[in-house]
């Protein structure tokens, strides 16, 4: 008989290193004694026949729960179940920015919107998107992974699709906002940063019942404010611009003709503005869009759908 190594195989053989269950299981026979206890020896399973149907579903259901916990609730369920809501209907403010456009005459308004990096948004959003198309992604959009589950696995929008279609500032300070806005303290912002009376922010946001202001609103009170204005009312005009700027793309939301005063806030100080990351709080925006739309009673989609 050949001599045997110190791991017990033959010195002409290749030598294995055992595995967990062997070594798991040489543990367990030396523990128990048959002779004692006959039922306590473990006996060899027969593996799984790989025809066996282990799961009952829609094609594609996630069959572990415990990451996608709200697929219950997802339109795909619902589609499954022979339940469909149809297109949704966009939000989508493409048509209003052309109602205020900044020419020769309001250059000074325009040299603040191309340092705050915010003047991309002028010309780059779409004023027509495909319903069908879009109501396709969400359907394939998941909350808890926020990525789209394709036939051909997973894909999002990152940060730096944002980059490269809106050639805004993606990096910077966070945009946050504590809690809501009340009705007083919007009056004051709007009397304190866009120069209007008491009386004409009371009366606008008693309209809107909300802290909000129409986007007619701003447009009728500065879009007529051109270089030979005073200092004080381009000011204002650059903010009220800003401000319908960025509530048209970036955080276009289900109102589609009002605007929260908060954001107001953010134009304080007019050379900060691009210190701000709106790249990355325009994307987790869409983000909270998509996942808000895939619920089956929800009929409409908001965030700026130029990213889809």
């Amino acid at each position: 008989m050949p001599p045997r190594t110190r791991g017990g195989y033959t010195s002409g053989a290749p030598r294995r290193r055992p595995t967990g269950s062997e070594r798991r299981r040489r543990v367990q026979l030396r523990e128990v004694d048959p002779a004692a206890d006959p039922d306590s020896v473990e006996h060899p399973q027969h593996d799984r026949d790989e025809t066996e149907e282990v799961f009952e579903g829609a094609p594609g259901e996630p069959i572990d729960r415990c990451i996608l916990r709200s697929f219950d609730k997802h339109i795909a369920a619902k589609i499954w179940l022979g339940e469909d809501r149809g297109p949704l209907k966009l939000v989508n403010h493409g048509a209003k920015l052309q109602l205020w456009e900044l020419g020769m005459e309001r250059s000074r308004i325009y040299e603040t919107v191309h340092r705050s990096g915010l003047a991309p948004l002028t010309s780059c959003s779409h004023r027509v998107a495909s319903r069908p198309m879009l109501s396709a992604f969400c359907e394939r959009w998941q909350p808890e992974t926020t990525t789209f589950h394709m036939p051909f696995g997973e894909m999002t929008i990152t940060l730096d699709d944002v980059a490269s279609i809106l050639h805004i500032p993606v990096t910077g300070s966070m945009i946050s906002f504590s809690q809501p806005l009340h009705a007083d303290d919007a009056n004051a912002l709007l009397v304190e940063l866009l120069g209007t009376t008491d009386v004409e922010a009371s009366r606008e946001t008693e309209q809107c019942r909300s802290p909000s202001v129409r986007l007619l609103w701003l447009r009728d009170h500065f879009s007529t404010i051109t270089d030979a204005s005073s200092d004080d009312d381009i000011v204002f005009a650059t903010r009220a611009f800003l401000l319908h700027l960025v509530v048209c793309t970036l955080f276009a939301d289900k109102s589609a003709t009002s605007v929260a005063v908060m954001y107001l806030e953010l134009f304080r100080d007019l050379s900060m503005v691009g210190s701000y990351a709106w790249g990355a709080a325009c994307l987790a925006y869409l983000y909270r869009q998509l996942s808000i739309a895939t619920m089956f009673e929800v009929r409409q989609l908001g965030g700026y759908l130029t990213l889809l």
